[in-house]
């Protein structure tokens, strides 16, 4: 797609978002998911703004993770930093910019084994709690055969 097609696209959604105001309120926890494509593995990745968390041979860090309030339309937006690091090599920036959680595509990082896409932002007091402690597992008691 020739880039002034994607401008034509763009530039009326960037209209609309200058005319509006921004009233998104900042979160401590991008919530990411990440697919490794050679295992077909998703994953669900939360990351604290300003840590680095790994995926797989990525680092990746939430620099801002910003979500509309209820009352307007759904969004979440988060600015991340991700690079891929390999041992004994110094690591390679792939991705720095915005990604939104309702346009995945709209700012994609191009990997061939990794996907990363936002999904929402939370704080870390809405953090999901953790699952509660199963029991543990009885053995088995075993009776003795009934004597005819």
């Amino acid at each position: 797609m020739p880039k002034s097609a994607i401008i034509a696209v763009i530039w009326p959604l960037l209209a609309i978002a200058a005319a509006t105001p921004a009233r998104a309120t900042p979160y401590d926890i991008a919530v990411l998911q990440g697919l490794d494509k050679v295992t077909a593995r998703v994953s669900t990745i939360e990351a604290p703004v300003g840590e680095v968390v790994k995926f797989g041979g990525l680092e990746i860090i939430a620099r801002q993770c910003d979500k509309r309030p209820p009352e307007e339309t759904p969004e979440s937006a988060a600015f991340l930093d991700i690079w891929e690091v390999r041992e004994g090599e110094a690591a390679i920036s792939l991705f720095r910019g915005w990604m939104f959680a309702s346009s995945p595509a709209l700012s994609a990082m191009e990997h061939p084994v990794y996907d990363v896409w936002v999904l929402d932002c939370r704080n870390a007091a809405q953090a999901a709690p953790p699952a509660a402690a199963a029991p543990p597992p009885q053995k088995a008691q075993r009776k003795p055969p009934a004597k005819r």
